[in-house]
């Protein structure tokens, strides 16, 4: 089976330009294409997997990837998939989560000379003269299918601003830049950027008067139709110090039983004819396919030996097997008769304040070792924090506490 068609069988490609055109320049490894990471925060999320996987995919059966850098864009902002406008980030914050971007994208995508390239579109966006622009690329877009498109759609009601609105046209001329100097020839993206990647093809053929080519990817959500990789309202990070690995692989961990078989299909890099295979498992086996879940991608973000740990943990928590020394841990101070249960769960980042803490505690959210805490003025003592407790907050957030 070709690059392609194993896209398509892992039910990754929602749309795309040309079918035939695209299907053989990838399956020849004739593809140079990008994708673009907006730097809106220091670190990468679980929503930028699939894009990450996918560029690994495609170099992997011998295309050219150029991972973009949006120190321009980040500037302007997305608004697709927003209900109101994002926050303006400073060019230095813009410029330390590019940073931090590269060192994360690194252990995915192999960059090097013939190999995948990372570029920032600042680099010729932040130069532009306003009026050269609007002559060279303003008459090739209609205002009236700019309108029509998606992402501008469902800003309209609460008020779309012209800062926004130029968005399409920024991210249109980074494909028409790369195809003039990097023989970039397609666009990937989530299948929300579908309006602005149409705008760079068009771009380049009214131009340049040639084609080029544009794919978009399915989005993740699970089986109601909601973005995976957010947990309790956060996003999931890729950085470790955000997110720590056992937080990551307890994420996917508890996933729904209606989703992890297609996220298992279009996450992981495990043969298609053994995911076949796993399909047919009876429901007593639904366990088994979330831990091979969630252990596959906590080793592809962090590496194996975090993913054995991160595994023995929650192993520990739920099945009496394995560490729990892995576990999420934060060392607290004490006093003689030991420390509240609020300021513990405050010193261990399981509520933002008392109140939260309080609120958590009367709908029995909260237990410190297995009993569920009934009153918030419960005193964890020195000695329990000597031997380590555990707190659970939910039913997926572990957190272990020890004296200082």
């Amino acid at each position: 089976m070709q690059i392609y068609e194993e896209l398509k069988a892992r039910g990754l490609i929602a749309q795309v330009t040309n079918e035939e055109e695209i299907r053989k320049m990838v399956n020849e490894g004739k593809a140079t294409f990008y994708i673009g990471f907006d730097c809106t925060a220091d670190s990468l999320t679980a929503g930028h997997f699939m894009a990450l996987s996918l560029m690994k995919r495609l170099q992997m059966a011998g295309n050219h990837p150029i991972a973009l850098i949006g120190g321009g864009t980040t500037m302007i902002g997305d608004p697709s998939g927003r209900t109101d406008m994002r926050k303006m980030l400073t060019l230095e914050d813009i410029n330390h989560n590019a940073e931090c971007f590269k060192k994360q994208m690194e252990r995915f995508i192999e960059f090097g000379e013939g190999k995948a390239m990372m570029i920032n579109n600042a680099d010729w966006l932040l130069s532009l003269n306003y009026v050269e622009l609007l002559r060279e690329v303003g008459a090739c877009f209609s205002v009236n299918n700019m309108l029509r498109a998606e992402c501008y759609k469902q800003r309209m009601e609460k008020g779309l601003s012209f800062l926004e609105f130029n968005y399409m046209i920024m991210q249109s001329y980074d494909f028409y830049y790369l195809f003039q100097h990097y023989g970039c020839n397609m666009q990937f993206g989530g299948d929300d950027q579908w309006s602005n990647m149409l705008g760079g093809t068009e771009l380049i053929r009214k131009k340049l008067g040639k084609d080029a080519h544009a794919m978009t990817i399915t989005l993740l959500t699970d089986s109601q139709g909601n973005k995976m990789g957010k947990t309790a309202g956060n996003a999931v990070w890729l950085d470790p110090n955000k997110t720590s690995p056992f937080e990551f692989y307890q994420y996917w961990r508890n996933v729904g039983d209606a989703d992890v078989m297609k996220c298992i299909r279009m996450l992981t890099f495990i043969p298609l004819d053994q995911i076949d295979e796993m399909d047919k498992w009876d429901d007593s086996r639904i366990n088994e396919k979330k831990e091979i879940l969630a252990f596959e991608l906590t080793k592809l973000v962090h590496g194996e030996e975090e993913a054995n740990k991160a595994m023995a943990a929650a192993r520990a928590l739920f099945s009496g097997e394995g560490d729990d020394a892995n576990m999420p841990t934060t060392a607290v101070e004490a006093g003689e008769e030991g420390i509240g249960i609020i300021d513990l769960m405050i010193a261990c980042g399981l509520a933002a304040s008392r109140g939260e803490a309080r609120r958590l505690i009367q709908q029995g959210g909260v237990s410190v070792d297995g009993e569920k805490v009934s009153s918030q003025d419960l005193i964890v003592t020195a000695a329990q924090l000597t031997e380590g407790v555990k707190i659970r907050k939910g039913k997926k957030i572990f957190h272990k506490a020890v004296l200082k």
